[in-house]
């Protein structure tokens, strides 16, 4: 991708000019950001997706007596019926079951992957929302079909309402107002409030006409649960892992050959403090361990995500296949290391250029494939065998 071309998807900007202006500054509106945008998935086969076992969705209703929220999977009559006003469906990760969405995800790759997320779809009635609230996280709101009236708001006061099974904000003031229409995008900051309901409309033969929207979602990840995360993979290291990508920098086992006689046996010792404390700070010295550690948590598949074995092995050691990334693995990297579904390789040299290909790319061809070496060939079809990647034609 070209990050200085500019963009209908973003008005007209670059990518480059977009991340200057707006990420995480300033909302965006983008009128026919996607012109003729068509949803890409039917109303049927979208309460299909909900009905799955494996696939997160949630029921969202609001009525005289409040708001419900139920969790999916959502098989028969597990959702209201059409007539039925002021009700939502989330299906999240739809990327992650339909191919079309996959590729609609990756036109907002000028922002790394480790910060890319996922696309949820929003089905409602008229009336249907999940009330005023704000994400801790970047999204862009696609509006796929109908319409849907957005009231957004810089508002400080971020107090939500008390028993509510949703995080919706108590004293929402709007400041603007924006009704998007099919194709339309509105790009929202972290923390930006937002409250966005379906329109009664119709289609254009005259029936009622459904209101989809596409959120797509970024992550970012709190400070704290990064620290804990990482320090836990550090500490799952073995003694061979930390020989080689921390240089033996966790070792040792606590000794207390000087320790007196106590009267105060429930006292914490401060030498233990001490060694407690230096083990942590040793655990960080290295940033090969570190880098390592986080790289393998940004690569980890969600829980809900599994992958198929191939119905058949793969020899690509004859260069004529292509391979493409499963749309459900995660692969990144970083100068040393290759990281691939939460495991992590170490890469140098043309294997590593390689390797990076695959990743910004998402695919290989086979052209490129026959420069790869022995050890990359095999690493390859070691992923292939666990339905990381596939051979496809062209």
């Amino acid at each position: 991708m070209d990050v200085n071309e500019p963009l209908s998807l973003l008005g007209g900007l670059s990518p480059a000019q977009f991340m200057r202006r707006h990420w995480q500054k300033k909302p965006l509106v983008v009128r026919q950001a996607i012109a003729g945008f068509k949803p890409l998935l039917t109303r049927a086969e979208l309460f299909g997706l909900a009905a799955r076992d494996g696939v997160e969705s949630r029921l969202i209703v609001h009525n005289k007596t409040g708001w419900r929220m139920k969790q999916g999977p959502f098989a028969g009559r597990g959702l209201p019926p059409l007539s039925q006003p002021a009700w939502t469906l989330l299906v999240q990760g739809v990327d992650l079951h339909n191919q079309k969405a996959h590729e609609l995800l990756r036109q907002f790759r000028f922002v790394p992957d480790a910060r890319l997320d996922d696309l949820m779809i929003s089905f409602a009635t008229a009336g249907g929302g999940v009330g005023p609230h704000f994400d801790s996280y970047d999204v862009f709101l696609l509006q796929a079909s109908g319409q849907r009236r957005w009231k957004i708001s810089r508002q400080k006061d971020l107090t939500l309402q008390p028993d509510v099974p949703l995080k919706i904000l108590q004293n929402f003031e709007p400041e603007e107002e924006y009704l998007l229409e099919a194709g339309d995008m509105l790009y929202l900051p972290p923390r930006y409030a937002h409250d966005g309901l379906a329109e009664a409309g119709s289609s254009g033969d005259g029936k009622s006409g459904d209101c989809m929207t596409y959120s797509i979602g970024f992550t970012a990840p709190a400070k704290h649960e990064l620290a804990a995360e990482l320090l836990h993979r550090l500490a799952e290291f073995s003694d061979d892992a930390v020989a080689d990508a921390a240089k033996g920098a966790i070792s040792g086992r606590y000794r207390d050959g000087g320790q007196p006689a106590t009267a105060t046996p429930a006292a914490l010792p401060d030498a233990m403090t001490a060694f407690a404390s230096q083990a942590v700070i040793d655990a960080l010295k290295d940033p090969l361990a570190i880098a390592c550690a986080l790289g393998e948590y940004m690569t980890t598949p969600k829980p809900s995500v599994w992958f198929d074995e191939p119905a058949a092995g793969c020899d690509f050691s004859g260069g004529e296949s292509t391979i493409q990334l499963d749309a459900r693995t995660r692969m990144m990297y970083d100068a040393h290391h290759i990281f691939i579904n939460g495991e992590s390789y170490r890469a140098r040299g043309a294997d590593a250029r390689l390797m990076h290909s695959l990743a910004n790319a998402r695919l290989l061809p086979a052209p490129a494939l026959r420069k790869a070496s022995t050890a990359a060939l095999d690493l390859l079809a070691d992923w292939h065998e666990a339905g990381w990647l596939k051979t496809v034609k062209g």
